[in-house]
């Protein structure tokens, strides 16, 4: 009876409403009767006396033969007996199992469904991915749920996606300055790329503080595309931004998912490279509750040098490199915001003539050498 308490212990249902707790323990108490009334007794001395001279007669040939198939039957009767109790105590416990198995601790019959685990959050990136993503069932993306039907859906939301690796010393720099170097980054990635300002397409006031002021070229460029956009001067080119007079995001979450890196870098300094794919589901401002989404890939090289060597600003970085892959936005239109487009919409700019490519795919490098004329994507 102890290893079947044991057992019971694993399915108490008293937290479950459909079996009151005076009906069950009513039920243990007439089950552990039972099989006390059932289990094998010490005979009396009377019936060790009976039982003596009927084997005596049995001995003598007295008895008829088969007379213990009475007496076995009850046996195996009573044996039964036993065994159903057991089976009926075992049987309720599986069923309250049944109908609440979160009683039982762990996952013992793996009920997590295939559809859960498909919409498990994806572990961080740690090193660059061997394939695109696998496709997705076919959805439609709405309101309620703007990430349907996308790998994305499985990526972490906003500045959770940039996660910071740890800083430890590299060429001459200390873990500090390498921390420094690394913070500062993520933060130029979340004001250009997050930030729900930026993305109204108001000026980025915070990323362009982190930039070297004395970097003029940079600077200039961005400056300039901010207040006077064209194929030049590209707004684009760093920050992400939407005409609030278009475009409005479905709700307050960009799908974000990439990697940082570090080492030493050739001017005194720490290099950090980035790469980071961000999503960004929009509907229309003229009532269309249709949803789509603007995927964007951004590389990113900035580096923060010794100010005793060179002549650069404490604290701010140098941008060495920068590329991007934007997809699902109008091509050869530069007014410095992102087009999506919409099927039940006429498309702006120019038809794509491109190739083809995954947005999501983010196992190949961009290369310099790449082929950037307007081309189509695969799926948004």
């Amino acid at each position: 009876m102890n290893g079947l308490a044991k057992a019971l212990q694993l399915t108490h249902v008293s937290e479950d409403p459909k079996i009151p707790d005076d009906v069950w323990e009513q039920f243990v108490r007439d089950s552990e009767r039972d099989i006390r009334d059932s289990a094998p007794k010490e005979p009396s001395a009377r019936a060790r006396e009976v039982t003596e001279r009927l084997r005596r007669q049995e001995a003598r040939g007295e008895l008829p033969e088969g007379w213990r198939t009475g007496p076995a039957w009850q046996q195996k009767k009573s044996r039964r007996g036993l065994w159903s109790v057991l089976a009926v105590v075992v049987a309720a416990g599986v069923a309250v199992v049944a109908v609440k198995p979160s009683l039982v601790p762990g996952d013992p019959f793996g009920a997590r469904t295939s559809s859960e685990a498909a919409s498990s959050p994806l572990p961080q990136e740690t090193t660059a991915p061997t394939a695109a993503p696998s496709a997705e069932p076919s959805q439609i993306p709405t309101l309620d749920d703007p990430f349907a039907g996308s790998p994305a859906k499985r990526w972490a939301d906003g500045a959770a996606g940039i996660a910071v690796p740890k800083a430890k010393p590299v060429g001459g720099r200390s873990a500090a300055k390498v921390e420094q170097a690394l913070e500062l980054t993520k933060k130029l990635l979340v004001e250009s790329n997050l930030d729900p300002a930026t993305l109204r397409g108001e000026r980025p006031r915070a990323a362009l503080d982190v930039l070297d002021p004395l970097q003029k070229d940079v600077r200039g460029i961005l400056e300039t595309g901010l207040r006077k956009p064209d194929e030049k001067h590209d707004p684009l080119w760093m920050f992400s931004r939407f005409d609030p007079e278009e475009v409005r995001p479905v709700g307050d979450v960009v799908k974000t998912r990439g990697r940082m890196t570090f080492k030493a870098g050739d001017h005194a300094s720490v290099a950090v490279h980035a790469d980071y794919t961000f999503v960004y589901p929009v509907v229309q401002t003229n009532g269309s509750t249709e949803v789509t989404r603007t995927i964007i890939r951004r590389i990113l090289d900035v580096e923060i040098s010794d100010p005793a060597k060179y002549q650069v600003t404490p604290g701010k970085l140098t941008v060495v490199n920068w590329d991007q892959d934007i997809n699902n936005s109008a091509c050869e239109v530069y007014d410095g915001y992102l087009h999506p487009s919409f099927s039940s919409s006429d498309p702006t700019g120019p038809d794509p003539t491109g190739p083809t490519s995954d947005p999501y795919d983010r196992s190949k490098p961009l290369d310099t050498d790449r082929d950037k004329s307007c081309g189509t994507v695969s799926r948004v």
